[in-house]
């Protein structure tokens, strides 16, 4: 049987221990990124790739790191021949209008203010007199936020009124959408929890050196045991979005779980430092079991 992994880098970390996984049980790994791709209307094979391998027929289920970067035409672009592949009997995890909704940050937290999810007090707008309003709604002390992004990149926090003005001017400037976040004290970190299905199969604090708890910006992963409560918020929260596979992102304010963000494409280095589970075996398992 072959597997296909979307990716823009096969050498990356999770790429690697998914490979590995993957051909530990058999399996003939594809690796491939959307630039090896062909898609074709009214002619055959509908998608293939450079090397001519006939994705709908060859790749049962594909699993999809990161997208990345990309024009608008990229990314529609990208974002149809996923839908394309689903239509045509392809399993792909997760499914495109998961991977679309927790993209969107402000999508993504109305779909789970809509279920009841605690979600932070967020304002958007695309006028800076309306952004800078918001920052006197939420308190003068703010976090900014690309709408699209990851990693902690781009993320902002701001006390300072006439900062924030100049701010929001900059980013309408650049036909920025202004995405306005109360910000929420949590101390120095938040939780990570990676749910499989209906499941979170680990979870950790990732603990910063300041209020930004990314990982990838040098946060320490320290291993946690979920309590029941984090457990069924993290599910929850993930099914909102539709997603199979997800880094769910929760702030502790106080007494109360806050969900932050939802990510569709987790990497999990970090988590792997803090767990004997080996989440790239448990992914792939999952995999097999939807095709077999």
């Amino acid at each position: 049987m072959k597997l296909g992994l979307l990716t823009r880098n096969p050498d990356a970390w999770c790429s690697r221990h998914l490979l590995r996984a993957m051909e530990e049980r058999g399996i003939e790994a594809v690796p491939f990124q959307f630039r090896d791709l062909k898609a074709r209307v009214s002619s055959e094979p509908k998608v293939q790739l450079r090397n001519g391998v006939d994705v709908v027929k060859e790749l049962p289920a594909i699993l999809i790191r990161p997208i990345g970067r990309g024009s608008l035409d990229e990314i529609i672009f990208q974002l149809d021949v996923l839908h394309r592949l689903t239509r045509l009997g392809s399993r792909i995890i997760n499914h495109p209008s998961a991977i679309e909704k927790a993209v969107d940050k402000y999508h993504a937290l109305t779909l789970l203010e809509e279920k009841g999810i605690p979600v932070p007090r967020t304002i958007v707008a695309e006028d800076p007199r309306l952004a800078l309003e918001a920052f006197d709604e939420l308190g003068g002390d703010i976090v900014v936020k690309p709408v699209f992004g990851s990693r902690g990149m781009g993320i902002t926090r701001i006390t300072d009124r006439e900062v924030a003005g100049r701010v929001f001017r900059a980013l309408a400037f650049h036909h920025h959408v202004l995405y306005v976040q109360e910000f929420i004290p949590h101390g120095t970190r938040d939780i990570r929890a990676f749910v499989l299905e209906d499941t979170v199969v680990a979870a950790m604090h990732r603990v910063g050196k300041d209020w930004k708890t990314n990982v990838s910006q040098g946060a320490e992963a320290v291993a946690l045991e979920p309590s029941s409560e984090v457990e069924g918020l993290a599910v929850r929260a993930a099914k909102t979005i539709g997603c199979e596979i997800a880094g769910v992102d929760i702030l502790e304010a106080g007494e109360k779980l806050v969900v932050n963000e939802i990510n569709s494409q987790p990497g999990f280095r970090g988590l792997q430092s803090t767990t004997r589970v080996d989440l790239a075996a448990k992914i792939v398992d999952y995999m097999l079991a939807q095709v077999q």
